[in-house]
């Protein structure tokens, strides 16, 4: 499989890190793109270099490189995934503006009908959030919004973490435990 990653300028820095060091242990072919607040947020939530993050991806991409070769819907790639992603490139790619690389391939995935995924991680979101994202699900993206189950009862952050990209990889058709599904079975 080959996966086009996105990281965007949200809170939740911890989601991508997870799911780019699970994708790597699957051996999935992933392609990185990060936003330059994106950036900065990884530094401040999680304390790294954005550069160590880079290091996990099979290949990296500058956000405004629009000549790389994953801008081309002559390209091929499975899925791509936004996580986290801010409502602006939300906002973007529902109406079509593709300025930086992010949206670009966010783009060409909707005209070669090619899967798409977004982890939207704000809150509360107001009625404009609500209809690009609309627009969004009408174009059959998947939004996976970063709000955690609690029926398998999380015993620290990287469980909570786990839920959210196991249902990432849930869309992508990817095999993982990384939580225990709803069996239904109540006290």
């Amino acid at each position: 499989m080959k996966l086009i990653a996105a990281i965007t300028g949200a809170s939740g820095m911890i989601y991508p890190l997870r799911l780019l060091k699970f994708l790597k242990s699957k051996k999935v072919e992933t392609h990185l793109i990060i936003s330059e607040p994106a950036k900065k947020i990884i530094e401040y939530e999680l304390g790294i270099n954005p550069i160590d993050l880079m290091k996990i991806a099979y290949k990296t991409y500058e956000i405004d490189d629009l000549s790389s070769p994953i801008s081309s819907g002559s390209q091929t790639f499975d899925a791509m995934v936004i996580i986290p992603c801010s409502m602006n490139t939300a906002a973007a790619i529902a109406n079509g503006y593709s300025d930086n690389l992010i949206r670009r391939v966010a783009d060409v995935a909707l005209k070669e009908s090619r899967k798409l995924i977004i982890v939207p991680r704000e809150t509360p979101m107001n009625s404009i959030h609500l209809e690009n994202l609309l627009k969004l699900a009408k174009l059959n993206v998947s939004i996976v919004p970063a709000c955690p189950a609690f029926y398998h009862k999380p015993k620290n952050v990287e469980q909570i973490v786990d839920f959210i990209v196991g249902r990432v990889l849930m869309q992508l058709n990817i095999k993982n435990d990384l939580y225990k599904p709803w069996t239904g079975d109540l006290p």
